[in-house]
C-alpha cells in the first residue's frame, strides 16, 4: 500500500478528540509565563524596577550594575517556575526565530556547583554571525556577532514538552555593528517615527511627548493531516504543492468561510491558543477562511515591536502544537493552486501617550484636523515610496499569491472608501491656491461634520486593495503569510517618519512667512492630496482596466521579486533609510543580496523537487497505467475484437503517452536551465534567470502535463495525495 492510501486509512481510523483541552478562563492564565512589569515589581529592587520601566517607556540605557540586579530577579522568577536554561531569542534574516540554550548551572573555581545568571549574560551573548544570512557582511572566518537585550519586549518562558526555557528577546548585530536581524532596524524606524510624529502632534497638543505605532496582524494558514502531508515530498520540502489537479469541489460554493470549525482543528486551535495566552499573546478571533482547510487567527492590537515578537512566536507555537495533534500547519502564501492563498494583513496605526489614535477622527475640530494631517501624510508616504513598500513584501511565495484569489495585486495603491474620497476631493478643489482666513469652514475646523466619529459604517472593505483604510487604521493586505511583520513595518514606519518631517518643514516655512498655523496646515494638506491622488484607487484591483490605468498614472507594477527588490538599493531608498538612521548603505546592499539569495534557493529547491516528483512518482505511475492499457488493448486484439471495441483505451493511451513524453522532456530542459542559471555569478542576474528561465518558463508548463496525468491515471496507481484528500478529508 502506498503512503497515500496508508495516510487515508490512518485518517479514517483517527480517534475523535485527538487531544483533550481543558476549559479555563483566559484571564487566569494570560501572561503567566511572561516577566511583566507587575511580575518585575515583585522580583526586582526599587532601583532595578525603576531602571527597567525607564528603559521600556523612554528608551533609557540600563546600567550594567543594575542589569545584574534585574538578571537575578528574572532568574529567581524563572526558577520558581522550574526553568533551568536561558537563551537569547532573536530573529535572524532566515525568516524564523533563533535560540542557543545555556544552563544557569556553572562551577566556581573551588569546584562549587551553583545556579547563576548575571547582568552580562542578560545583556549580551555571542552566537556565530557567519552561519546566518549576512549578505557578505561577515566572512566565514569572521564568526563574531552579538545578541543584545531588548528591554522593550518582555522576557518569557517557553514550555516545550516537560522542558522550560527562559527566553530573552534581543537584537542581533555583527561584530562591526551592522544589523543582522529584523528587529534592530524596526526599533530604529519606530524611534524615527516617534520623533517626527511628536513634532507634528505638538501643533495640536503640547502634552504629547511620545507616539508609538500599533499593529494588529491577521495570520492566515492551512491545516492538513500529518500523514497526508508526509506523503507529499513537495509539502515537506517546499511548504507547498508544486503539482496537484483541482478537485471538483474547491471554494466555489463559498461554504467554508466562517463555517463551523472542524472538531479536530478546533482542538488544535484551543491548544495553541492556550500556549499563546500563557505567553501574553492577546489572541482575539479564530475562524474558517475562504479556501477549504484554511483558517485565520488574529490578536488585539499591540505596540509594533511586541506585536512582531508575538507573531513570530505564534508561528513557532502553531507548528509545534499541530504536530501534537498529528496535523501540519502550512504557512506558505500559496500552498494549493486555484484557491485562496494566505496573507498576513498588517493593521497599522499610531497612538499618542495621551491615549489618542492618530488615525481615528475625534469629537472636536482640533482632533479632526490632527486626524486629517496623519491620514493624508500616510497616503503621501505610500505614494512617494510605493516601490520601497513593495520591496518589503517581496518573496518567492508571495509572487504566487499577489493578484490572485482575493489577494491584492503587486500594484501598490490606497483605498480610503467613497466617503473619505469625497472629503479629500472637497479639500483639493477649494477655490484658490490658498485657504482664505475668512473661510469659515477652515477657521472653525469643523471637519467632524464631514468626517463622522464612527467611520466603520462609512468605509467599505476592498479585498483587492493592498493598502486600505478601514475605519481607524490602515490595513496593509499585501504582506505574505510567512513574512516577518518587522520587514513591512520597518518600511512603513520609516516612510511615515520621513513624510512627517517634510510636512513639518513645509508648515513651518509657511508659518515663518506669517501664515496662521491652521491655515498653513490645511495648505500643505491640500498640496499633499494633489501630489498623491494618483495612488488612490477605489475599484477592482484585479481588473485589466486597473492595470492599464495604473500604468497611465505611472504607478509601479512589479510582479516578480528579483526586480521588486531593486527598490531597496535605489538612491531614494538609501537616502530615506540613512537620513532616518535605520540602515546604512552597506546594510541595504547586504539585505538586497540576502533576499536575492533566498529567492534563488527557494526556486531552486522547488525546481529540484519538481524533477524528483516527476521522475520518481508521476512518470512511474503513468507508465504502470500505460502498461495496463496496453495489456487490455492486446487482450482485445488477441480475441480478434474490432478496433472500435478498444477505441477509448487507445485514445487514453495516446493522451497518457503524450503527457509522459512532455513531462520527461520538460523536466530534462528544466535541469539544463537550472545548470545555466547556477553558473551565473552575479546574484541579481542569477535571480532574474531563475525567475524567467526556470520558474516562469517551466513550472506551470510541467504542472499542466502532470495535472493532466493525475486526471487520466488509475487512482490506485497515483502515489501522491490529491487535493480532494488534503483539503477535504478531516
Amino acid at each position: 500500500m502506498s503512503l497515500r492510501f496508508q495516510a487515508i486509512s490512518n485518517l479514517t481510523n483517527e480517534p475523535e478528540g485527538t487531544l483533550g483541552v481543558h476549559s479555563q478562563k483566559i484571564t487566569a492564565i494570560f501572561g503567566e509565563n511572561v516577566f511583566t512589569l507587575k511580575t518585575a515589581r515583585q522580583f526586582l529592587s526599587d532601583e532595578g524596577y525603576k531602571s527597567l520601566v525607564a528603559s521600556i517607556k523612554n528608551g533609557k540605557k540600563i546600567d550594567r550594575t543594575v542589569a545584574s540586579q534585574i538578571a537575578n530577579g528574572i532568574k529567581a522568577w524563572a526558577e520558581s517556575k522550574g526553568v533551568t536554561h536561558f537563551t537569547h531569542w532573536f530573529q535572524p534574516l532566515t525568516g524564523t526565530t533563533a535560540e542557543k540554550h545555556d544552563s544557569f548551572f556553572t562551577i566556581k573555581s573551588d569546584g562549587t556547583a551553583i545556579e547563576e545568571f548575571d547582568g552580562s549574560a542578560l545583556i549580551q551573548q555571542e552566537p556565530d554571525a557567519s552561519s546566518f544570512p549576512n549578505g557578505g557582511l561577515r566572512a566565514t572566518f569572521e564568526a563574531r556577532g552579538y545578541t543584545a537585550w531588548d528591554p522593550s519586549s518582555p522576557a518569557f518562558i517557553m514550555e516545550i514538552g516537560n522542558g522550560k526555557t527562559l527566553c530573552i528577546p534581543t537584537i542581533f548585530i555583527s561584530y562591526t555593528g551592522e544589523s543582522l536581524d529584523y528587529k534592530a532596524p524596526l526599533l530604529k524606524a519606530l524611534e524615527s517615527l516617534n520623533e517626527s510624529a511628536v513634532a507634528v502632534c505638538n501643533y495640536f497638543d503640547r502634552n504629547i511627548t511620545r507616539v508609538t505605532a500599533t499593529l494588529g496582524w491577521e495570520q492566515e494558514y492551512f491545516v492538513i493531516d500529518e500523514s497526508l502531508a508526509n506523503a507529499r515530498p513537495d509539502i515537506v520540502q517546499c511548504g507547498r504543492t508544486v503539482f496537484g489537479a483541482a478537485p471538483a469541489k474547491g471554494q466555489q460554493l463559498e461554504d467554508h468561510y466562517f463555517g463551523s470549525i472542524p472538531e479536530r482543528v478546533y482542538a488544535f486551535m484551543r491548544d495553541f491558543e492556550t500556549e499563546c495566552y500563557k505567553l501574553g499573546i492577546p489572541l482575539k478571533t479564530r475562524h474558517n477562511e475562504v479556501a477549504p482547510s484554511q483558517f485565520e487567527v488574529a490578536p488585539i492590537f499591540e505596540e509594533v515591536s511586541v506585536a512582531v515578537d508575538h507573531n513570530s512566536l505564534l508561528m513557532d507555537i502553531m507548528d509545534r502544537v499541530a504536530r501534537r495533534h498529528k496535523l501540519r500547519v502550512l504557512l506558505h502564501e500559496k500552498p494549493f493552486a486555484g484557491i485562496n492563498g494566505s496573507g498576513k494583513h498588517n493593521n497599522w496605526s499610531m497612538a499618542t501617550d495621551t491615549g489618542v489614535n492618530l488615525l481615528s477622527p475625534g469629537k472636536t475640530p482640533k482632533t479632526n484636523l490632527m486626524f486629517l494631517t496623519f491620514f493624508v501624510n500616510t497616503i503621501k508616504a505610500v505614494h512617494d515610496y510605493a516601490d520601497v513598500l513593495r520591496s518589503a513584501i517581496a518573496s518567492a511565495g508571495n509572487d504566487h499569491r499577489l493578484g490572485a484569489n482575493e489577494a491584492p495585486p503587486a500594484i501598490i495603491s490606497v483605498f480610503v472608501g467613497q466617503y473619505l474620497s469625497k472629503v479629500l476631493n472637497e479639500i483639493e478643489q477649494r477655490v484658490g491656491d490658498k485657504f482664505d482666513e475668512q473661510d469659515e469652514a477652515i477657521l472653525k475646523l469643523d471637519i467632524h461634520r464631514s468626517i463622522p466619529e464612527l467611520l466603520l459604517d462609512n468605509t467599505d472593505r476592498n479585498r483587492t486593495s493592498p493598502f486600505a483604510f478601514t475605519g481607524n487604521k490602515f490595513e496593509f493586505r499585501a504582506v505574505g503569510s510567512t513574512a516577518n511583520c518587522a520587514s513591512p513595518m520597518t518600511v512603513l514606519n520609516v516612510i511615515m517618519a520621513e513624510t512627517l518631517k517634510q510636512f513639518k518643514n513645509e508648515v513651518d516655512g509657511l508659518i515663518a512667512k506669517g501664515e496662521k498655523k491652521e491655515i498653513a496646515i490645511m495648505q500643505v494638506i491640500q498640496k499633499y492630496i494633489v501630489d498623491s491622488k494618483k495612488v488612490l484607487f477605489e475599484g477592482d484591483g484585479y481588473s485589466e482596466a486597473w492595470h492599464k490605468e495604473a500604468e497611465k498614472r505611472g504607478l509601479p507594477n512589479i510582479p516578480t521579486t528579483p526586480l521588486a527588490l531593486d527598490a531597496m538599493i535605489s538612491d531614494k531608498a538609501k537616502k530615506l533609510f540613512e537620513s532616518n538612521r535605520v540602515y546604512t548603505h552597506v546594510e541595504l546592499e547586504a539585505r538586497h543580496e540576502i533576499e536575492l539569495e533566498k529567492y534563488i534557493k527557494k526556486v531552486q529547491i522547488e525546481a529540484r523537487v519538481m524533477g524528483d516528483l516527476a521522475l520518481n512518482h508521476v512518470i512511474p505511475a503513468a507508465i504502470a497505467y500505460q502498461n495496463d492499457l496496453l495489456a487490455n488493448i492486446n487482450s482485445f486484439k488477441s480475441a480478434g475484437s474490432p478496433e472500435s471495441a478498444y477505441k477509448a483505451q487507445l485514445a487514453i493511451l495516446t493522451d497518457v503517452s503524450k503527457h509522459i513524453q512532455a513531462v520527461y522532456e520538460k523536466v530534462d530542459a528544466l535541469v539544463e536551465a537550472r545548470k545555466i542559471a547556477n553558473a551565473i555569478e552575479n546574484t541579481r542576474t542569477k535571480a532574474i534567470a531563475y525567475c524567467s528561465q526556470v520558474k516562469e518558463k517551466f513550472f506551470d508548463d510541467i504542472r499542466y502535463h502532470v495535472d493532466k496525468l493525475e486526471h487520466l491515471v488509475n487512482d490506485e496507481d497515483w502515489t501522491l495525495p490529491k487535493y480532494r484528500e488534503m483539503l477535504l478529508l478531516r
